[in-house]
């Protein structure tokens, strides 16, 4: 059986669980990081060096990085289709906003915005930098309102890994307190992701055991 390590509120943790219900694969979630601990134990770094989740162990394999769990599963176990497809090109059109979702469009919203709201003291958030950021992520959502208006989906109709990567942080943006833009095409993205029950239940998970206190 497939066993991820990491905790229920970790994003990407998300991501790999949304996947791995996605592709409808028996699985275990052993709860490590954050309050639980157990990432600074020999063995846990064995798997994964930086001490961080999440973590995945399917058979003799261990492997760490979301992105690449998510490659993994869906080779060993998809069939190929839209999800992350065969075809080298439709497949390098997917890993290419999967990759602008993993190093781009996340790392601009998660630090910068969710940390600052949500896990900062808010005596100690610096607002102006917490404005500038909020402007920069703006940006991003820009580039990923052009691509929705393509389809209805980052990639076109079918919905793709590239969703997962990217989707998976419009939860907590739509759900925490800070000033937004009205951006009707992707609220319209961000219910049908809402739709899924594998985001429901994997994504739409409370975030209050990380808010700091005073936050």
């Amino acid at each position: 059986m497939i066993t991820i390590l990491g905790r229920a509120t970790s994003s990407n943790v998300q991501a790999v669980m949304w996947g791995v219900a996605e592709l409808g694969l028996a699985h275990e979630r052993l709860d490590y990081g954050h309050v639980y601990g157990g990432t600074d134990t020999p063995e846990f770094r064995a798997m994964n060096p930086n001490g961080l989740v999440p973590v995945l162990r399917d058979g003799d394999l261990a492997m760490f990085e979301s992105c690449a769990i998510l490659r993994y599963l869906a080779a060993r176990y998809g069939d190929g289709g839209a999800f992350w497809p065969a075809d080298p090109v439709a497949r390098a059109r997917v890993d290419m906003w999967a990759e602008w979702g993993k190093t781009s469009f996340a790392p601009a919203f998660t630090g910068p915005i969710f940390w600052s709201r949500v896990r900062t003291p808010a005596r100690d958030r610096d607002e102006a930098a917490l404005t500038r950021a909020i402007a920069a992520f703006e940006g991003r959502l820009d580039i990923l309102e052009g691509r929705i208006g393509q389809g209805g989906h980052v990639c076109g109709d079918a919905f793709t890994l590239a969703d997962i990567v990217i989707g998976h942080v419009l939860y907590r943006w739509f759900d925490i307190d800070v000033p937004r833009r009205p951006r009707p095409a992707i609220e319209a993205y961000h219910d049908r992701l809402k739709a899924r029950p594998a985001y429901a239940g994997h994504v739409m998970i409370s975030y209050e055991p990380l808010r700091a206190k005073g936050a």
